[in-house]
């Protein structure tokens, strides 16, 4: 049952989650849009014409296959620096050493986020911390930004529970689904290692000075998983685009930046989009079709971030 309070906060009322899409044919395929949070958080929100599309679907395929280890043996070594450097050798000693004092700092307060269910199960904060954050010194900057802004107490209190895409990736599989993915490891992760060594070095300057400021106490996050969360369960499509969920990737635009940087910030925010919305979803639409094609007699459930869509 979903009670009116559960909703309250959605412009509309009754107005609910609608990622789902379906692609005249017969048997149908079904167009559904996920989001990369708890899936605990928004299932009790999800139509239950979309779960129906889901269990009625004989294959399921996503954008990557998470439950894959290639795929993520694959991702994990995308991230890594070339030639066995460190992060030391390649960021300035300053950048480095505020960084360093970040994680420090989240590594004294993992033990004080964790809930009581976290340390019941055995995440206990270093195994936590190391699951997370281990071999970050070996990561390239674009994805210690990244981890960075995932190293939040939201976030961190979540860890444990899958999210939406992987949490229907598992019950596929558990159901003996058919599933698959329509992209390549390569493919999600090289848009990001694409950005210049400058814009690279701002967006971390960026996301360390937020996340300084939200330590300092001065500075309230500006999105929050919580607002995309809600938009997402209010079906506000337009939300969840904007803020570029799907590839995780933060939104520099900030109206107090100097012009220099201003610039530098669009500059990373239409690459993003250019790379990781227009055509990823170019590539995905093809791959869509030619699986459709190929298998006349099938029905199908995409299940693919619902900002991309």
């Amino acid at each position: 049952g979903r009670g009116a309070p559960a909703r309250g906060g959605c412009a509309r009322q009754g107005e609910l989650n609608s990622f789902l899409w379906t692609i005249r044919r017969d048997p149908p395929a079904y167009l559904f849009g996920t989001i990369h949070v708890p899936y605990t958080r928004v299932w009790d929100f999800i139509p239950d014409n979309s779960k129906a599309a889901f269990h009625a679907s004989s294959s399921v395929y996503f954008e990557l296959d998470l439950t894959d280890p290639y795929t993520i043996s694959g991702l994990a070594s995308c991230q890594m620096l070339p030639h066995g450097e460190n992060l030391q050798d390649v960021l300035p000693r300053e950048l480095y050493r505020r960084l360093k004092r970040h994680l420090d700092y989240i590594k004294l307060m993992l033990p004080h986020w964790m809930t009581p269910d976290q340390r019941g199960k055995g995440l206990y904060a270093d195994y936590l911390f190391n699951a997370i954050a281990g071999n970050w010194e070996r990561k390239r900057p674009v994805w210690v930004m990244l981890m960075v802004n995932s190293l939040t107490e939201t976030d961190i209190r979540s860890r444990g529970v899958p999210v939406l895409d992987l949490y229907l990736a598992q019950e596929a599989e558990r159901m003996k689904k058919k599933t698959g993915a329509v992209e390549r490891v390569e493919e999600q992760c090289h848009p990001l290692n694409g950005l210049n060594f400058s814009q690279v070095l701002f967006a971390l300057n960026q996301t360390l000075l937020q996340h300084e400021s939200l330590r300092a106490g001065s500075l309230q996050a500006p999105y929050t998983t919580e607002d995309l969360i809600k938009h997402y369960n209010c079906g506000d499509l337009n939300a969840v685009i904007f803020n570029h969920d799907t590839s995780q990737v933060p939104n520099f635009i900030n109206t107090t930046l100097p012009p220099h940087e201003q610039v530098t910030a669009q500059e990373i925010d239409s690459y993003f989009r250019q790379e990781l919305i227009y055509k990823r979803n170019e590539r995905m639409g093809r791959r869509v079709m030619s699986l459709l094609r190929e298998n006349r007699d099938k029905s199908f459930f995409f299940a693919f971030g619902a900002g991309m869509a």
